[in-house]
C-alpha cells in the first residue's frame, strides 16, 4: 500500500505522514526542499522515502504519482498539505503574493489532486485527502488572498468528488480538512503580525491532533472535516451572514490581536507548545 504526502519535509505533512506509516502504508514524503522531504522520511524509518516535488509543476506532480506506484505497487492515500501565508492587508499587497498563493494552495491542489486521481482511477480505489483550512470556508481579516486560494483548493476538492460520483466511481473518497490554525512553521514567525492575528483566535492545534484526524478519514469518509467542530459551525455562521460579519470586523480583530498576544506570551513563558 502506498501514500504520497505533499509539504511533508517537516509539520502537519511530517506528522500525517508518520500516522500513514505506522499504518503500514510506504510513504513517499515530498517537499520543495528534497533534503528536508529525505530527512523526515530517514526520521521515519522503514519503507518511507522522500524526494523534491514542486507542486505547481503538473507533470512534476504526475511522475511522483507515477514512481509511488512503481515502489509500493499502488496509490491509497495522496495527501496535498502543500501550502503557503502570506498575511497582508489585500489591497496593499503585491500581485506576486496573491498569485503565489494561488499557484501553491491551488493550483498545486489542482495538480496534485489530478495526478492523485489519474493512478487511483487504474485501480480503482484510493483516498484524496486535501488539506484547506477554516479560511476555505470564509474569509477572514488579514489573509484574504490565502482564503481566496483556499476557496478555490475546496470548491475543486468537493467538484472532484461529485464528478467521481456522478460518473459511477465509488471506490475513491476525497475530503477536504479544514484545521483552526497549527503550530507549525507557517506561523511560528507570526506572533507579532496583526495581519495573522485570526490564526491565534480559536484553538490552536498541534500538527499531531490534526494529523490523527486525518488518518482517521481513511475508516470514515467524510467530504468535509473541520477541527475543531464548533469552529467550522462559526465560520460557517460568519459566512451565512457576511453583511453582519463585516460590520463586527474591528471588533472581531481586536479580539483576535488579544488572543495573540496572550498566546505569545505563553509562548515566550515556555508554557507553548505543551511537552
Amino acid at each position: 500500500m502506498g501514500a504520497l504526502v505533499t509539504g511533508a519535509g517537516g509539520g502537519l505533512g511530517l506528522a500525517i505522514a508518520k500516522r500513514l506509516a505506522v499504518r503500514g502504508l510506504k510513504v513517499h514524503l515530498t517537499d520543495l526542499q528534497g533534503e528536508a522531504a529525505a530527512a523526515a522520511a530517514e526520521e521515519i524509518g522503514g519503507d518511507a522515502w522522500g524526494s523534491a516535488l514542486d507542486v505547481r509543476d503538473p507533470q512534476a506532480c504526475r511522475q511522483a504519482a507515477e514512481e509511488t506506484v512503481e515502489r509500493t505497487g499502488g496509490l491509497d492515500v495522496w495527501v496535498n498539505n502543500a501550502g503557503i501565508l502570506i498575511p497582508g492587508v489585500i489591497y496593499e499587497q503585491e500581485l506576486e503574493a496573491h498569485r503565489a498563493m494561488l499557484e501553491v494552495n491551488a493550483i498545486g491542489t489542482f495538480n496534485g489532486t489530478i495526478a492523485a486521481i489519474e493512478q487511483m482511477r487504474k485501480g480503482g480505489s484510493g483516498h484524496l485527502i486535501n488539506v484547506i483550512s477554516l479560511a476555505g470556508l470564509v474569509a477572514a481579516p488579514g489573509v484574504a488572498s490565502y482564503a481566496a486560494s483556499k476557496h478555490a483548493a475546496i470548491a475543486f476538492t468537493l467538484g472532484t468528488l461529485t464528478d467521481l460520483r456522478r460518473n459511477g466511481i465509488k471506490g475513491i473518497n476525497v475530503s477536504a480538512v479544514c484545521p483552526d490554525g497549527v503550530w507549525t512553521p507557517m506561523i511560528m514567525d507570526k506572533l507579532d503580525d496583526p495581519n495573522d492575528a485570526v490564526s491565534f483566535s480559536g484553538k490552536m492545534l498541534m500538527p499531531e491532533e490534526v494529523a490523527a484526524k486525518v488518518e482517521r478519514l481513511l475508516d470514515h469518509p467524510k467530504a468535509v472535516l473541520t477541527i475543531p467542530r464548533w469552529r467550522g459551525w462559526f465560520v460557517r455562521w460568519a459566512d451565512r451572514h457576511a453583511d453582519l460579519a463585516a460590520r463586527l470586523a474591528p471588533l472581531l480583530q481586536r479580539d483576535a490581536e488579544a488572543r495573540q498576544r496572550r498566546f505569545k506570551r505563553r509562548v515566550e513563558a515556555g508554557k507553548w507548545p505543551p511537552t
